[in-house]
C-alpha cells in the first residue's frame, strides 16, 4: 500500500493511503471545477443520475433500510447483545456525552429547517400513500408528521451504524482489521477487500459520499443563515454574508475536530444537545403544548399503523416506473442517509468502546429516533398548530418550499420570537458543526494507519468549507446538484452495507456463544 506521512499532534507519524487520498480528494476538486466551468452541463448529468439511481435502486433502498431496521432488533434480544464490544470491559465515554455525539451527527441536516419545513409541506400537500387530504384538519395533522417521522425515524438511523458498527469493532479491535469501509467487505472478499483495488474503490466511494453529504448542509447553512439574519436585521442577503457565516463554521468545526474526539468534538456535541433541549423545554411549555404532544401521539399512532405500508410504498408506477413524488422524498432521504452510513459506522466504533451489541442497538434503532420524532414534533408540530389557526401564517413564508422562511415563521409566533429565532440559528449552525468536525475526523481516520493526524483532519475540514464556498458561488443550485449527486453516490455505497445484514447476525450469534462457554468452562 502506498502511502504517505504526517507529523501528528504529538509529533508521531500517521501514514496516510496516499492513492486513497489522491482518488477521493482528485474526484471532489474536479466535481468543484466542473461547477465553476459549467454548471448547466453538470446539472443534466447529476439529474440524469438521480433519476437512474431512484428509478433502479430505490426499491433494493426500501427493503435495505427496513431489512436493517429488523434485524438490528433481533440482535437485542440475542444472548450475544450483552456482549461488550472494543477490548474494553467499561465505557470509555459517559452516556450522555456518547449519546450527545451520535445524536449530533444525523440531525445537522435536519434537526432544525427540515423539522421545521417537512411537516408542514406533508400537511399542505398529503403523501400519496394516503390518498385524498382528510377533511379533518387534526387527521390531515397526524399523517404529516407520520411521513416525517418515517423519513427521520427507525429506518435512517438503524442504517447509520445499527449493523455496520458491530462489524468494524469486531474486526477492527478483535481481529486488527482497518477502521476503514473496505471492512464491510471482508466477509465476501475477505483480504481482497483490505489489500486490493477493491478495498480501495469502496473507501473513496464512501469518503465521496460523505463529502458530499457534509459540504451540501454546509452550503445550505450558508444560504439559510444569510437568508435568516437578513430577515431579523437587515444584513444583506448576499454571498458576502454567506462566505462569512460559512468561513466562521468552519473555523469552529475544524478545531473541533483537531481537538480530538475527547475534547473539541465531546465539547461541541454535548453543548449542542444542552442549546436544544434548552429550547425544547421553552417550546414545549410556552408553545401550544397540547397541539404539540397530540401531532405526536397522533403522528405515532398512524406512523406504527402504517409502518411498513409506509416503508415500501412504491407509487402507482409501480418498481421501475418514474420515481416521482417516491424519488424526491424518500429514496432522495435514503440516498442521503446510506451515503453516511460507512463512515458514521466508523465515528461510532470509535466512541462506543466498552459499549455493549444491545446498548448500540438501542441508542441507534430506538433511542434516537424517537427523540429526533419528538424533536420533529416540537418544531414541526407547532407550525402546522400555527397554520391550523391561521392559514398561511406559516404556508404563506413557505411558498416555494423555503425551509428557513418557514422556520422564522414558526419561531416568530412564539413568545420572544426574536430571540428564539436568533437561537435557533445559532443551533442550527452547531449542528452542522458537530456533523462537519465528526466527518472531518472520521475521513482523516478511514485513509490513516492509527490516529489520523492534525493536518489531515485540518485539510478535510477546511477542504469541505472551500468546497461549500466554490459551489455556492455558482449560485444556490450548485450546492442544489451536491445534494442530488447524493444519491448517485449513495448507489455504490447500497451495496457496501449488503454484507451487514448477514454479518452483524453472525457475530453477535459467535459472541454470543463464545459468552456462553466461557461462563460454564
Amino acid at each position: 500500500m502506498a502511502d504517505i506521512s504526517i507529523t501528528g499532534a504529538k509529533g508521531t507519524l500517521s501514514r496516510v493511503n496516499k492513492p486513497l487520498f489522491a482518488l477521493s480528494g482528485g474526484f471532489i476538486l474536479l466535481f468543484c471545477l466542473y461547477a465553476l466551468v459549467d454548471i448547466d452541463g453538470l446539472s443534466v448529468l447529476v439529474d440524469a443520475g438521480f433519476a437512474f439511481s431512484a428509478r433502479y435502486f430505490g426499491l433494493y433502498w426500501q427493503i435495505l433500510l427496513l431489512a436493517t431496521f429488523l434485524i438490528s432488533l433481533v440482535l437485542c434480544v440475542l444472548p450475544g447483545g450483552r456482549v461488550r464490544l472494543g477490548g474494553m470491559s467499561m465505557p470509555e465515554f459517559k452516556t450522555f456525552n456518547w449519546a450527545s455525539m451520535i445524536m449530533c451527527t444525523l440531525l445537522a441536516g435536519g434537526g432544525v429547517f427540515w423539522a421545521a419545513g417537512e411537516p408542514i409541506a406533508h400537511f399542505l400537500s398529503t403523501p400519496p400513500l394516503f390518498g385524498a387530504a382528510p377533511a379533518d384538519m387534526q387527521a390531515r395533522a397526524n399523517i404529516a408528521m407520520a411521513q416525517a417521522f418515517l423519513h427521520w425515524g427507525f429506518l435512517a438511523w438503524a442504517i447509520l451504524g445499527s449493523l455496520t458498527s458491530i462489524m468494524l469493532m469486531h474486526y477492527h479491535y478483535d481481529k486488527g482489521l482497518p477502521l476503514a469501509p473496505r471492512t464491510l467487505l471482508y466477509p465476501v472478499f475477505g483480504d481482497r477487500a483490505i489489500n486490493g483495488p477493491i478495498g480501495l474503490i469502496a473507501d473513496a466511494t464512501c469518503i465521496i459520499a460523505v463529502v458530499a453529504g457534509t459540504v451540501g448542509p454546509i452550503g445550505f447553512l450558508g444560504l439559510q443563515m444569510s437568508y435568516g439574519l437578513n430577515a431579523l436585521t437587515g444584513i444583506p442577503d448576499s454571498f458576502t454574508t454567506q462566505a462569512v457565516v460559512i468561513m466562521a463554521l468552519v473555523a469552529v468545526y475544524t478545531v473541533s475536530a483537531v481537538s480530538g474526539l475527547d475534547r473539541g468534538i465531546q465539547i461541541l456535541s454535548s453543548f449542542n444537545v444542552v442549546l436544544a433541549l434548552g429550547l425544547l423545554v421553552f417550546l414545549l411549555v410556552f408553545g401550544p403544548t397540547s397541539a404539540m404532544l397530540t401531532s405526536f401521539f397522533g403522528g405515532m399512532g398512524v406512523y406504527f399503523q402504517n409502518f411498513f405500508q409506509m416503508a415500501m410504498y412504491r407509487g402507482e408506477a409501480g418498481a421501475f416506473g418514474d420515481p416521482g413524488w417516491l424519488g424526491w422524498w424518500t429514496v432522495f432521504f435514503w440516498g442521503w442517509f446510506m451515503g453516511y452510513g460507512p463512515l458514521m459506522a466508523i465515528f461510532i466504533a470509535r466512541v462506543s468502546r466498552g459499549r455493549s451489541i444491545r446498548q448500540i442497538v438501542i441508542m441507534l434503532s430506538i433511542a434516537a429516533p424517537l427523540i429526533t420524532n419528538f424533536w420533529f414534533t416540537i418544531i414541526g408540530g407547532s407550525g402546522i398548530s400555527f397554520e391550523m389557526a391561521a392559514p398561511d401564517t406559516i404556508a404563506g413564508p413557505f411558498e416555494g418550499f423555503n425551509l428557513p422562511a418557514a422556520l422564522l415563521a414558526i419561531t416568530s409566533a412564539m413568545p420572544a420570537g426574536f430571540i428564539l429565532s436568533i437561537l435557533f440559528l445559532i443551533l442550527t449552525m452547531i449542528f452542522v458543526a458537530t456533523t462537519s468536525d465528526s466527518m472531518s475526523y472520521v475521513i482523516a481516520a478511514s485513509m490513516s494507519n492509527g490516529e489520523p493526524s492534525v493536518a489531515l483532519r485540518a485539510f478535510w475540514g477546511i477542504a469541505m468549507g472551500v468546497m461549500a464556498l466554490i459551489l455556492i458561488s455558482t449560485g444556490s443550485g450548485g450546492i442544489g446538484k451536491l445534494q442530488s449527486f447524493i444519491v448517485v453516490t449513495a448507489v455504490p455505497v447500497s451495496i457496501i452495507l449488503l454484507p451487514s445484514l448477514w454479518d452483524a447476525l453472525r457475530i453477535t450469534l459467535m459472541l454470543g456463544r463464545q459468552s456462553t462457554e466461557r461462563k460454564s468452562s
